[in-house]
């Protein structure tokens, strides 16, 4: 199994150490998982990895990193909408799908040590996985993350570096430990391991309701969950379990909005912006890496982006909570999206929102 460099398309084995092309361009996958098929699924194997059989596994490292991720319910919140519980994992967070899978890499091709920067979630998943790996695991994270996330990330032994300014600048200041100490870089960006766990979230969605909602709607900062979400429709529509792609809506925060602004545009690259302070701070991301594709994705397939009203997340948070549903904010921002997509008269019949994490998360 290779990767493909997106830029030259260049190639090298899984098993590299690079972190990216020496063009600078980020890897793909060369995987091709066969046709989706439920009666290929394991079920004796409660956790994601039940769909290893359209995954890229490598032997048997899965089996001793696993913390029984994924399998989370699909609860009817209201007659048109449909909540993902995706917070019911081990770190509380979407995040577990991709951080198990990447971890299972790191342990299948020998990686001992690892970096890696977050707003919290991804990090303290990666510190997760790498605590019962047996990995050694550092963390960068921003300033402002959320102290019980920083508390969670070091009780499972990583260290974790906090670094000033933005989540952009985080990301700079670990890549530049990346380049500079030729750590092996665990990044939920960079790579693409990380999206083949992120993509049973449709497998579950599809096993648990025989069909895909006609709505879905997806926070989107670094498009961890987007391009996972996307691979894992065209195996269904490929495999011809449904006829085509289902209407998505991509939710950004309306401080924090390149793809907003691009698409407003057509433009073909994020827009440049400055982010501004968010409560959705899961999604604050300036300068997505993976940005020209995730367009090439909205464009390809009708992609709505919209973006959450800031004065809307905490009233959105507290109705969520209200009836027994305590998320954080950057989860609160895409219902907030959802509320005002429908206030606008727009079709919201049969909707399906991530609950992407638990709200004592966010909470100081």
């Amino acid at each position: 199994m290779n990767y493909i460099c997106s830029r030259c398309g260049g190639t090298a084995d899984v098993s590299t150490r690079a972190a990216r092309c020496g063009c600078g361009g980020l890897w793909k996958l060369d995987y091709k998982p066969r046709k989706f098929d439920l009666s290929l699924i394991d079920r004796d194997t409660w956790s994601m990895f039940r769909y290893r059989a359209f995954m890229p596994i490598e032997g048997e490292m899965w089996k001793e990193v696993s913390l029984g991720e994924g399998m989370t319910p699909v609860v009817r919140f209201d007659e048109d909408l449909l909540l993902k519980m995706d917070y019911f994992m081990p770190t509380l967070s979407f995040k577990d799908r991709g951080a198990a899978m990447l971890v299972a890499h790191c342990k299948a091709i020998g990686v001992e040590s690892v970096v890696q920067d977050s707003s919290g979630n991804a990090g303290n998943s990666v510190a997760a996985y790498c605590g019962k790996a047996g990995i050694d695991c550092e963390i960068f994270v921003p300033e402002g993350t959320s102290p019980r996330k920083i508390t969670m990330i070091k009780s499972h032994g990583a260290r974790v570096n906090l670094v000033p300014g933005t989540r952009d600048m985080c990301a700079d200041a670990c890549r530049a430990k990346v380049d500079g100490e030729g750590k092996y870089y665990a990044s939920h960006v960079y790579n693409p391991f990380f999206y083949e766990g992120t993509k049973t979230y449709i497998y579950e969605v599809y096993e648990q309701l025989g069909r895909v909602p006609r709505n879905l709607f997806i926070p989107l900062g670094n498009g961890t969950l987007f391009i996972g979400a996307i691979k894992a429709l065209q195996e269904l529509v490929e495999s011809g379990l449904i006829a085509e792609m289902p209407h998505i809506v991509v939710v950004q925060s309306e401080r924090c909005d390149p793809f907003a602004k691009a698409v407003a545009e057509g433009w073909l690259h994020p827009a440049k912006v400055t982010p501004l302070p968010t409560l959705a701070e899961g999604i604050a991301i300036g300068e997505p890496m993976r940005g020209d594709e995730i367009l090439e994705y909205i464009y390809s397939y009708g992609v709505e982006v919209v973006t959450a009203p800031e004065d809307r997340i905490l009233p959105a948070r507290a109705a969520l909570a209200a009836r027994g549903v305590y998320c954080e904010h950057t989860t609160a921002a895409t219902y907030a999206a959802w509320l005002a997509y429908r206030d606008a008269g727009r079709e919201v019949a049969d909707s399906l929102i991530p609950l992407c994490g638990a709200g004592l998360k966010s909470d100081k």
